[in-house]
């Protein structure tokens, strides 16, 4: 069984800044890419960003230059630096990972989500 467990939301003033983190648990050996989605009320689930094993990163138009994806492989972690946040970035942040390899019967896992973290921006 893969957990991701995420922290780090709050609340917070528009033009600062937050920095969530997430870690996943398990018998893991590899994680293909983590990263972070978010849902505002009545919007569909968008890409925030996301960073593979090797590095690569993609963030969704509306992050770039203000939010930075970063992942430690040997802690199974993944990390969001927001900055000059605006009130639209009001969501719920989801940590992902997809293609996760674990150490047990299961053996493999396409997709994991995280439980999310409201993040709220008053402006």
């Amino acid at each position: 069984q893969v957990q991701l467990v995420e922290s780090g939301g709050g609340l917070v003033q528009a033009g600062g800044s937050l920095r969530l983190s997430c870690a996943a648990f398990g018998n893991i050996y590899v994680i293909t890419a983590m990263g972070w989605y978010r849902q505002a009320p009545g919007k569909q689930r968008e890409l925030v960003a996301s960073t593979s094993t090797s590095g690569a990163t993609n963030y969704g138009d509306s992050m770039k230059g203000r939010f930075t994806v970063s992942r430690d492989n040997a802690k199974n972690t993944v990390y969001l630096q927001m900055t000059s946040l605006k009130a639209e970035d009001t969501a719920v942040y989801y940590c992902n990972a997809q293609g996760v390899g674990v150490v047990d019967a299961h053996g493999w896992y396409g997709e994991v989500w995280g439980q999310g973290s409201p993040v709220t921006v008053s402006s």
